[in-house]
């Protein structure tokens, strides 16, 4: 009967050597050639956490979920801030 009294840990591996710029990239692209709205759709993942709003299309979806959605939204506000966007209104 110990066995069952304990909660047994999974530890999650994620891949650390994938960027979330390089992420974002790659599923923007796949969800382009898709003919999807790339912005809509990721936003969508972003907000609610679920992966069907990306496209399984060249591992996009697969590829998404190895970042964490925090990491996704820090890139892309580095981004933004760092090309200044509001400045060319």
């Amino acid at each position: 009967m110990d066995k069952f009294d304990t909660t047994k840990f999974v530890p999650l591996n994620p891949d650390t050597n994938i960027s979330a710029k390089k992420v974002l990239e790659a599923v923007y692209l796949a969800m382009r050639e898709k003919g999807y709205d790339p912005v809509s759709q990721i936003v969508g993942y972003i907000m609610s956490g679920d992966p069907t709003y990306i496209t399984s299309y060249n591992g996009a979806r697969s590829l998404i979920i190895k970042v964490e959605r925090d990491e996704l939204v820090e890139e892309l506000l580095r981004e933004y801030v760092y090309n200044r966007s509001w400045e060319e209104e």
